[in-house]
């Protein structure tokens, strides 16, 4: 009996030391990758997923909330590196920024955790009062979307990104187009008749609703694009998001709830 108990004491001392050591070391050096902007720039765009589910860690390699995690990378004094892990699982820790770092770094790690921040704070609340027409003349709005999972696209016909993604997000549209409770709308800046031209060259298979720049800037509060929306089918907002990458991960995981 005394036995059992041991070994019962050492499986648990065991698992909770894995756990701690699990996601014991950065994918790259945090010293080093500090001291090129552009080696830092590339390693985050390919590697640092901030709208995406992960586990957070600070400088101590404390878990903590996703909230504070972002909270501290938007004020103070910190590079966030990707640990170690299994695919598809995203463990992210904080590292102190070097006096020596590239000053670039920090204002650019300022701006996406405050970005990240924002639309991580919009994520559980209510879309905001929303009723216009698209190109065809449909009527889109809070009610017309409710009992579907929307995806909404902001953007605009100069933003370079924004159309990068057309060929994927099209595609995606495509993968769901039998799902009935599902639906693609985009958001645009521009005038129904410069999207209609522009369209003509460069087809987007979501619904286009023209002169959004308002309703983006005011309601919505969207200073970086392309931003992508997922709303459950409550009307709440699941997910937003900055590229077209963390879209597909994550509407994944809401088609399949």
């Amino acid at each position: 009996m005394q036995k059992s108990i041991c070994l019962v004491i050492v499986f648990l001392i065991s698992t909770i030391i894995t756990a701690q050591t699990k996601f014991s070391e950065p994918e790259v050096d945090p010293i080093q990758i500090q001291k090129n902007f552009k080696d830092w720039s590339v390693y985050q765009s390919k590697n640092i997923m901030l709208s995406r589910d992960f586990l957070a860690l600070d400088a101590l390699s404390t878990e903590i909330s996703k909230e504070t995690f972002l909270d501290q990378l938007a004020n103070e004094n910190y590079i966030p590196i990707r640990l170690k892990s299994e695919q598809g699982i995203y463990c992210y820790k904080l590292f102190t920024i070097q006096p020596n770092s590239d000053t670039s770094i920090k204002a650019t790690i300022h701006q996406i955790g405050f970005d990240a921040l924002k639309n991580y704070k919009m994520e559980g609340t209510v879309f905001p009062p929303f009723s216009f027409k698209d190109l065809e003349g449909n009527l889109v709005s809070n009610e017309s979307m409710k009992g579907k999972i929307v995806v909404i696209k902001c953007w605009y016909i100069h933003c370079t990104p924004c159309i990068r993604e057309f060929p994927q997000v099209n595609k995606l549209a495509a993968e769901y187009k039998d799902r009935k409770d599902m639906l693609f709308v985009s958001l645009a800046e521009d005038s129904a008749t410069q999207l209609k031209t522009f369209l003509s060259r460069k087809p987007l298979s979501y619904a286009v609703i023209p002169d959004m720049k308002v309703y983006m800037n005011e309601a919505l509060q969207l200073n970086s694009f392309p931003t992508h929306f997922i709303l459950n089918k409550e009307g709440m907002i699941a997910k937003v998001l900055p590229n077209f990458e963390s879209l597909e991960v994550a509407l994944d995981k809401e088609s399949k709830l």
